[in-house]
């Protein structure tokens, strides 16, 4: 089974390979969409250095690689703030018990880490060029990492050209899910929301829900990712709250996926309003002609 572990898988054109336990962490709801962008970045260049899963090792990235791969518009500054926020939160990772520094656990156990994302962040001052962070990662969630056997491949283009933060977290849930035999799964509304990062006592209401999460997550995913997901919501009744959301997915081809490759390379300037306008472009075409 050594062979199936996420750290022995390397980085290829589908993109780095993600551990299913960092994809499906809770808690993260405080970060926006830049903030999960750069944390993608700083993993993958963990992983394909291939000491991800050293307790002590340590990484540098220049600031000025990360500004570039969001925008050409951001400061170090703004990165700062980022990088802030991902050594503050706090986030929730599930998974299966195995030995931890030398203690036999039961096996199979479930198990909940409450855990920072790195152990360390160190920047440089002022606004050079040459500026860079180093980070390392905390020695437990290390551990768990080490174990892992489930993953997604995370394309950085894609996870940096999206501008909402749920679109982020469902096209990495839709990567862990790619390769299965079934593409559809039903969630429970609480649960769902936990892994998109929906702050608690937000968007309670059904409208807002839709409106706020799902429908621009739905959007940037099919106009911008390898794949194409639906969303469907689960009620009792068409007045009853909302319960569940089904989720779908599949590959793209042809022309739909050479069409989400040239929007990548478009600017986010004006984006939504493209992808809301093919959409619409999309349903008038398969509206049925007008009977005279």
């Amino acid at each position: 089974m050594a062979d199936h572990l996420t750290q022995l898988q390397r980085t290829n054109l589908n993109g780095f390979p993600k551990p299913g336990e960092l994809i499906e962490i809770t808690g993260a709801h405080e970060l926006e969409a830049a903030d999960r962008a750069i944390l993608n970045l700083l993993y993958q260049q963990a992983h394909n250095s291939g000491r991800l899963t050293e307790g002590d090792a340590v990484w540098e990235l220049s600031l000025a690689e990360l500004r570039h791969g969001l925008s050409r518009h951001q400061s170090n500054d703004t990165v700062r703030a980022s990088l802030a926020k991902l050594m503050g939160v706090q986030v929730k990772v599930s998974y299966m018990s195995g030995p931890v520094s030398g203690q036999e656990a039961p096996a199979g156990e479930p198990r909940t880490l409450l855990t920072h994302l790195f152990d360390f962040i160190d920047t440089s001052d002022g606004d050079s060029s040459r500026s860079t962070v180093r980070y390392g990662l905390p020695k437990t969630l290390v551990e768990v990492l080490a174990r892992s056997n489930r993953w997604g491949r995370i394309k950085a283009e894609v996870v940096c050209a999206m501008t909402s933060k749920y679109s982020i977290a469902l096209y990495e849930m839709v990567q862990l899910r790619a390769n299965m035999d079934r593409c559809l799964e039903t969630f429970p509304l609480a649960r769902f929301r936990d892994l998109l990062g929906v702050p608690p006592k937000t968007y309670e209401r059904g409208n807002d829900f839709a409106r706020f999460v799902i429908q621009p997550a739905m959007l940037e995913i099919n106009g911008l990712s390898d794949m194409s997901v639906d969303l469907a919501l689960v009620r009792r009744n068409k007045v009853a709250p909302i319960e569940a959301v089904t989720l779908t997915w599949w590959r793209k081809e042809g022309d739909e996926y050479r069409a989400a490759m040239r929007e990548r390379d478009r600017s986010k300037l004006g984006r939504m309003a493209r992808l809301r306008g093919k959409v619409e472009i999309a349903s008038l075409a398969t509206c049925p002609p007008a009977v005279a």
